[in-house]
């Protein structure tokens, strides 16, 4: 917690070099900075507004405004055009929670306990969900591939308003299953007292609302820089989009996790990191493609590389974590597949 107050000094910072000519890597970096502790501020209100109004309810809350950050970022690049970063930035996402995330928290963990268990039918759930997510996914792109020129444009715009219809209507009835249907399937009795300090509820409300704006300002700041460092640095917006800026939409889940794992608390750890790629791709991008008709509308069409990537999270991440146990080793495996991945992306 104090590491995360101590970077809320770039939040002045960043705003200062909006005055000031400044290195354009500083542009970048500073907003960055800035979005980090403001996320993580955002994570600890909801969580705490949760505690005040109930599981279930608390539930659908952090189901909602767990990616509050990732969305507002990708709505301004949206506003800027930059379709094709917004959705490598929702690939990148996935594959830095299944892989890098869950990987370090594995590894972490790993060294302090010898093996550390983990639901394995919340973990069953969680990869039918994404077997699902990665043929909603798959598809259209395929579809865009093989299908002959005579198609229009808005071919592609109706399939995929409709698949983001259906992902985000499958989405909500999984958390209905999961939360009221069948919740005894997902609690372990490990998941109380998760947050050591609950803030009152106007203070926990004033901090979610200062952050969002604050985040929101940031975001505009931040998606700026991102053409400016391109060029300068010469680094593909694809790769910007894919690694770096889901690293800074969702510093909140990757400490998080990683804290639960040092205190055996693999179980919460897992449904941090899978949760909230499954929110990323069933959530997230659905309402993007709905708010993207508001600027350039974005199909749900991925390339090649990102749908390989995609798959290859997908299966290695079920795969490591089906025997209900994770140990360190297993936790490095996931990180150096990560590793691999974006060095290959960087080469792209």
């Amino acid at each position: 917690m104090k590491y995360f107050k101590i970077l809320l000094l770039f939040v002045p910072v960043s705003l200062l070099c909006r005055f000031f000519p400044v290195h354009p890597l500083l542009n970048f970096l500073f907003p960055a900075l800035a979005i980090m502790p403001l996320s993580f501020f955002i994570s600890e209100a909801t969580e705490s507004l949760s505690l005040r109004i109930g599981p279930k309810s608390g539930g659908f809350l952090n189901a909602s405004f767990g990616n509050l950050t990732e969305i507002i970022i990708s709505i301004f690049a949206l506003h800027s055009g930059l379709v094709e970063l917004v959705k490598a930035s929702i690939i990148g996402s996935v594959l830095g929670n299944s892989l890098m995330v869950l990987g370090t928290a594995a590894f972490i963990g790993g060294m302090k306990y010898k093996t550390q268990r983990i639901n394995r039918q919340a973990i069953e759930f969680s990869s039918t969900m994404f077997l699902f997510a990665a043929l909603a996914l798959i598809l259209p792109t395929l579809i865009d591939i093989v299908k002959d020129s005579g198609h229009p444009d808005r071919f592609s715009e109706k399939i995929s308003l409709f698949i983001a219809a259906a992902m985000l209507m499958v989405y909500v009835l999984g958390l209905i299953f999961s939360f009221f249907t069948h919740a005894d399937l997902f609690y372990t009795g490990k998941e109380k007292n998760i947050i050591e300090r609950k803030w009152p509820l106007k203070q926990s409300l004033g901090i979610l609302l200062v952050c969002t704006v604050l985040v929101a300002v940031e975001s505009d700041f931040f998606v700026s820089a991102i053409e400016e460092l391109s060029k300068m640095f010469r680094i593909s917006k694809f790769f910007i989009g894919i690694i770096l800026v889901p690293v800074v939409g969702n510093i909140a889940e990757y400490v998080s996790s990683i804290l639960m794992s040092l205190k055996n608390k693999m179980d919460i750890a897992v449904e941090i990191t899978l949760g909230s790629s499954l929110q990323t791709i069933l959530f997230v991008m659905p309402v993007l493609v709905f708010i993207s008709l508001f600027f350039v509308p974005m199909a749900i069409d991925f390339n090649i590389y990102e749908l390989v990537a995609l798959v290859i999270s997908v299966l290695i991440a079920s795969r490591v974590s089906e025997d209900g146990k994770l140990n360190w080793i297993e936790g490095v495996q996931l990180i150096v597949v990560f590793l691999v991945i974006a060095a290959c992306f960087y080469a792209v």
